[in-house]
């Protein structure tokens, strides 16, 4: 009785389960995987919509991009001549995500948003950062850092070259103990030592620069581990332009096909049932 009972019932839920998945991708509780088409990732990326203390951007897209220490390659996300507080350290383990490559007019205006957060604290600091490359892999500019530090202040990073992007706030400090995101991983609402000492997250900022000298370009971001693979931490980006244009992002169904394909394949499993 009981097996022909789950037999009758399985088709009415699976079609539940459908619908359910689809409203919690709609919801973005259910994170997306795959990074934009021509995006490259060393070691841990992905894309998600609003998930834990990292909301949506203001740029306004479904979903951001993001890298995290969580997974990450030893030897990667690093950059030259970072040091720590009083000269301890190295970095460990990382990530990197690189955009396409884009054609940029002498002068052309180029934009992102960001937002760090961190499970580790200001006496083993990690950090995160973007630079701007031409199409021969030299670097260009430093256009944003995060790491904190004992004073409290996250952006720019400390103890790293400053950024010459133009940062909006041009100084942000951490916002203590929320570390509530899912790319973490088992790192995700920890606190190394507790909240004081410098974890949370850093809510968005953007970063502006303008491109001298026309070319072919693509950004970088990175986020590395600092002293030990402990505590992760990592970087959202979204809203990445030239003049106003995106390089690159999610093409994402409309939440309203998404509801109606769900909701048309009940009645469908069902008929079929009954046949």
């Amino acid at each position: 009785m009981i097996q022909l009972w789950s037999s009758r019932l399985a088709p009415y839920l699976v079609a539940t389960m459908f619908v359910i998945t689809l409203a919690l991708c709609m919801s973005g509780a259910i994170a997306a995987s795959s990074i934009p088409a021509g995006w490259t990732c060393t070691g841990s990326c992905g894309s998600s919509g609003a998930d834990g203390v990292v909301p949506l951007s203001p740029a306004g897209n479904p979903a951001y991009e993001w890298i995290s220490t969580n997974g990450g390659i030893a030897g990667v996300g690093g950059l030259a001549g970072v040091t720590g507080a009083g000269g301890r350290g190295s970095s460990t383990n990382g990530s990197t995500l690189k955009t396409i490559t884009f054609a940029a007019d002498a002068n052309s205006l180029l934009n992102f948003d960001f937002n760090y957060t961190t499970a580790d604290g200001f006496i083993v600091s990690d950090y995160a950062w973007a630079e701007l490359f031409n199409s021969e892999n030299a670097p260009v500019a430093l256009l944003a850092t995060a790491r904190t530090s004992p004073a409290g202040n996250t952006i720019p990073g400390s103890n790293i070259s400053a950024p010459v992007g133009t940062l909006k706030p041009s100084m942000v400090t951490i916002q203590p103990g929320l570390t509530m995101w899912s790319p973490l991983g088992s790192s995700s609402g920890a606190c190394f030592l507790g909240p004081t000492q410098g974890c949370g997250t850093t809510g968005w900022a953007s970063s502006s620069f303008t491109i001298g000298t026309a070319g072919s370009y693509f950004l970088l971001f990175g986020v590395t581990n600092w002293d030990d693979e402990l505590f992760d931490s990592g970087l959202a980006v979204d809203g990445v332009t030239v003049n106003g244009q995106p390089i690159g992002g999610i093409a994402a169904p409309e939440p309203a096909s998404l509801l109606l394909l769900g909701i048309g394949a009940v009645p469908l499993l069902l008929k079929r049932r009954r046949s």
